[in-house]
């Protein structure tokens, strides 16, 4: 009687043992780090860790990993959990970090790379994470930024490039940033030569629009040591004007831009306003504040104008120089013709017509 419950009781047994282990497993923590199953965070701040640690949840938000030993971050770092939306690995000691470290992290919101020693910056690092809104890679040694990196972050509002090693930063990447607001570039060895004016006129389009940065102070040359790009007069570079128009007319093509979202701001407006009663309209927006003198837009009229007028002048050289020779031919035609009815017989003027025609040919 007993013996037929046996196997019944025993399958029971293990199938409750599974079920425990299952249980534990899903409900896993590295020993390493805290985890909150309710908030979904996991804090692994400060644990002396060389590693990503490993048996992560997979629905897991947020990951601290501050204050450890980490030294790179291999292909595919996180893939037990692409659910992350914050991720801080600021103050380890990465020196590498693989193109494809944060592949399959596309709801990543903020990443946090501050205080490692990271060099180079692939251009595909952030191919995948579209959705980030907040970068901070200070405090690093990053000597430059490829054009092609921020491709990918369109949604970037706030980033973070002080205490690095930049000299120079291209204006391509920062183009590719429509909804960025808050940029610190603060303690860089700016080179403040021409290659850095296609920078200040972007910062000067990017403060129009409403956006914030900090200082950029200059390290070369000597002559603009300790001052602030932003408020050195276009009259200090000069030798650029001559030697590095490229530069000066690098992002010109913004005011296009520009002017086309005005327009379509301006239409689109118009039309709320008109079919939508009190529901389409919308607030007032503040008065714009009259935009300084642009300096492409200056040197563009003078160029214009100066190459109009070097035409113009050389017809007019042209013509005075053919009118010139045609009145001295002209006036020595009369002479030779008068010497040659002076010189004919009362009864000879027929003659005239005979050399009338090989002064003609000298005509031109």
């Amino acid at each position: 009687m007993y013996g037929n419950h046996v196997p019944f009781i025993t399958g029971n047994i293990l199938w409750m043992l599974a079920a425990i282990l299952a249980m534990q497993e899903a409900s896993s923590c590295p020993k390493e780090c805290a985890c909150n199953p309710k908030s979904k965070v996991v804090d692994c701040r400060g644990r002396g860790l060389y590693d990503i640690p490993r048996k992560l949840q997979m629905d897991t938000l947020e990951l601290y990993l501050q204050n450890n030993r980490i030294r790179g971050l291999g292909s595919l770092a996180f893939r037990e959990t692409p659910l992350l939306r914050v991720l801080s690995l600021a103050n380890n000691s990465i020196t590498m970090v693989s193109a494809n470290s944060f592949q399959g992290l596309r709801s990543l919101l903020v990443l946090d790379l501050a205080n490692n020693s990271i060099r180079e910056v692939d251009r595909r690092l952030f191919s995948a994470t579209r959705a980030l809104t907040e970068l901070n890679l200070s405090y690093n040694s990053i000597g430059s930024l490829p054009a092609a990196l921020t491709e990918n972050l369109r949604n970037l509002t706030w980033l973070s490039l002080r205490h690095n090693r930049l000299q120079k930063l291209d204006r391509m990447p920062l183009e590719s940033l429509p909804k960025l607001q808050v940029l610190f570039l603060h303690s860089n060895p700016w080179k403040c030569d021409c290659q850095l004016i296609s920078l200040k006129l972007w910062l000067e389009t990017f403060l129009f629009k409403g956006g914030i940065i900090d200082e950029i102070r200059c390290a070369q040359p000597e002559d603009l040591k300790e001052r602030d790009l932003r408020n050195i007069p276009y009259e200090l570079f000069h030798s650029c004007l001559t030697t590095s128009y490229n530069y000066l007319f690098a992002n010109i093509h913004h005011l296009d831009a520009e002017h086309k979202l005005l327009r379509s701001h301006a239409h689109f407006h118009g039309h709320g306003e008109g079919g939508g009663g009190a529901e389409g309209r919308v607030e007032c927006e503040p008065r714009q504040r009259p935009r300084p003198v642009n300096l492409r837009h200056a040197i563009a009229t003078v160029a214009i104008t100066g190459v109009v007028c070097g035409v113009v002048c050389l017809m007019m050289l042209g013509a005075a120089v053919y009118g010139c020779a045609y009145a001295a031919v002209m006036a020595r035609y009369q002479r030779e013709l008068k010497k040659a009815e002076q010189a004919a017989p009362p009864g000879g003027r027929g003659g005239g017509a005979e050399e009338k025609e090989p002064l003609e040919s000298s005509l031109p």
